[in-house]
């Protein structure tokens, strides 16, 4: 384990300013004064921060087109290398020309390392020092992902983030478990980082530690010993109270250098506390999956269920304070008849509105 004393971003912060110079090819910090702002230039693409990632596990934002993203303001999206891995695989992709190209997406991708199907798919895998060993869901085959395999996949689909592979102890578990998970994390990472790079791409570390603080800053000192070009808060938001989801996030933050991007892994609510206390990257199915379900985000008004009877002669919008496609061109009772009848635009045009005001919701902190 590579062992860090708790004094080590104070003694070298000359070194990790340097880091952090060097750091300004790809993420510039605009502003620390409340809100954290800053900007990714990655191969010549531009991302504003805070900011917000559709998951696109599959190569694709459930019911939503590429063009609509786009439409709405969405700069970066998130996939997932596991489900990528195992279909179509990640050589079809790189012969299609990259995931960019497959899923004709000329933003930013982020791919996520499958860390979460270690955690999600714990009845389906094994986790060793070396790596995890899957057993499909699809056929039952065999799967052996290694930290450097992981990383193979993220350079076939030519990612622009690439993301360590990590263990996240489940909740909750013992003292003994968090280190254990955070000792092979760090193995991980340290298999991870010999990995050579595609031009342009950058390698994201993976903070975990349970709900430990000391074991939490300890990653983070040595993920930027290593020298990552950002960090993944990872193993929050798995079932722990949301005041100590907070309390464990704010001691992380406490040593991460102000130059670093912070990227909360999988969290789709409370993201605004979030920013204010200095993250600058999210993701979650969060808002395309309640719509999926007939639920739609107000701009501070809370949800509605557009299933229900009382807007089956409503003509109003289905939020009067929002201009996306959906609120522009349909009434509450045509999307309540949609939903009703099972239809599956219905869940597109929920969907396209949720992101909308999460998009808009956070990107008007950075602007």
């Amino acid at each position: 384990m590579i062992m860090i004393r708790e004094n080590f971003v104070q003694e070298n912060m000359e070194k990790f300013s340097s880091q952090s110079k060097n750091c300004s090819s790809f993420f510039q910090l605009i502003s620390n004064k409340g809100i954290r702002q800053g900007q990714f230039n990655i191969r010549g693409k531009v991302a504003k921060t805070p900011l917000f990632m559709p998951v696109a596990t599959r190569g694709t934002v459930r019911g939503v087109s590429p063009s609509q993203l786009k439409e709405i303001g969405f700069e970066m999206i998130l996939a997932n290398t596991y489900h990528l891995h195992e279909r179509p695989g990640e050589e079809v992709i790189s012969k299609l020309g990259g995931l960019h190209r497959f899923m004709n997406w000329d933003g930013l991708i982020l791919t996520d390392s499958g860390g979460y199907q270690v955690f999600s798919l714990s009845n389906y895998r094994k986790v060793t020092d070396e790596g995890v060993v899957f057993r499909s869901v699809l056929d039952g085959k065999e799967i052996f992902l290694t930290p450097e395999k992981v990383l193979e996949i993220q350079k076939k689909l030519n990612s622009d983030i690439a993301i360590f592979l990590d263990e996240c102890p489940e909740y909750p578990c013992s003292a003994k478990r968090e280190e254990e998970s955070l000792i092979r994390t760090l193995k991980f990472a340290q298999s991870s980082i010999k990995v050579e790079k595609n031009p342009g791409q950058l390698f994201f570390g993976v903070v975990q530690g349970g709900m430990n603080f000391k074991l939490r800053q300890e990653c983070v000192h040595a993920l930027l010993s290593l020298g990552v070009d950002g960090l993944a808060i990872g193993g929050l938001s798995v079932g722990e109270e949301p005041s100590l989801t907070k309390e464990v996030l704010l001691a992380t933050l406490e040593v991460i250098p102000p130059d670093k991007p912070r990227y909360l892994m999988g969290v789709g609510s409370d993201i605004l506390e979030y920013i204010k206390m200095g993250v600058d990257m999210f993701d979650s199915v969060f808002p395309t999956r309640i719509a999926r379900h007939g639920s739609a985000i107000l701009y501070n008004k809370g949800r509605i269920n557009i299933s229900n009877k009382r807007f089956k002669e409503d003509e109003s919008p289905l939020d009067e304070d929002c201009d996306c496609y959906t609120c522009r061109n349909f009434s509450r009772a045509y999307l309540r008849h949609l939903f009703v009848c099972g239809e599956l635009l219905g869940k597109t045009l929920l969907s396209i509105h949720n992101l909308t005001v999460l998009y808009k919701t956070v990107r008007a902190l950075n602007s």
